[in-house]
């Protein structure tokens, strides 16, 4: 698996954290069996019991952050007719660099009729923090996926917020090969007097971007729009064949952000519904 690359620190070697996990599964019976588990460095995969669903996934960072030069790589690959909700172990913590930027990079691979629902919890952001994520999703004929990245930049409850630093989060959707979303979300190295702006967030810290690729997503619209209500928005489009449903969420903080994340992927996620982690 090519997610991860060896990084040299400005002026000497430094030793940092990196770590890749590969997860694939496939459709046994009527049930979303495991095929293959790779694990390698900090970056571990855990397999919840469930008793009927989508297979349930958590991946850990035993790392317990990350930091300037740290390198982790996620690759989930779903088989015809399967279906996986993949979530972390609590919130991802990105903490101020010395030099570098950490990186996270995301592969996911659902083949014909399957579903996929990436559902981290936030990453929270700390101050002259340095971070790029690239998340990369290949969805075959009448595949589906539920997406979701939230962030917080700083921790109110504990007087702490993200003042300076950068955060780049790039998002590549196809459906069999074909580009059907793409964005990139860019902000800093100013991040505090970036989300202070009125056209930004208005000083709100907690952002939450999810995407649902789904024929079902034209008539979950007004009810996502609701549970949203003016503290962002959602829309949906029609992309080739693939229905897409977009919202954007902010908030005070991700306390504020969590209250109406948890109904909307409750709604978005069908029957699945939150993963348990969520819950706890």
């Amino acid at each position: 698996m090519d997610t991860i690359e060896n990084t040299k620190l400005s002026g000497q070697l430094a030793q940092r954290a990196a770590g890749k996990a590969q997860l694939g599964c496939a459709s046994v019976d009527g049930r979303t069996r495991l095929r293959r588990l790779y694990q390698d460095g900090s970056a571990k995969i855990r397999l919840p019991a469930v008793s009927a669903g989508p297979l349930e996934a958590v991946l850990i960072n035993t790392a317990g952050g990350l930091t300037g030069g740290d390198r982790l790589g996620w690759d989930v690959d779903v088989g015809a007719d399967a279906s996986a909700a993949v979530t972390t172990q609590a919130c991802e913590k990105v903490y101020r660099a010395a030099s570098d930027h950490a990186e996270v990079r995301v592969k996911l691979t659902v083949g014909e009729n399957g579903s996929i629902a990436w559902l981290p919890q936030e990453t929270i952001v700390f101050d002259r923090a340095a971070f790029a994520r690239t998340l990369d999703v290949e969805l075959a004929a009448g595949a589906e996926a539920l997406v979701l990245e939230a962030a917080v930049f700083g921790r109110l409850a504990m007087g702490e917020r993200a003042a300076q630093g950068t955060f780049r989060d790039r998002w590549r959707i196809r459906r069999q090969g074909a580009l059907i979303h793409a964005e990139d979300f860019r902000i800093g190295p100013a991040i505090a007097d970036t989300l202070a702006r009125t056209a930004i967030s208005g000083g709100a810290i907690a952002v939450a971007t999810l995407l649902l690729v789904s024929p079902r997503a034209e008539a979950l619209l007004d009810a996502v729009r609701e549970i949203i209500g003016d503290r962002g928005g959602a829309s949906v489009w029609t992309v080739t064949t693939s229905g897409k449903l977009l919202a954007r969420l902010y908030a005070e903080d991700g306390y504020q952000l969590r209250q109406r994340l948890v109904p909307l992927v409750g709604l978005l996620n069908g029957r699945a519904g939150l993963p348990k982690l969520w819950s706890l």
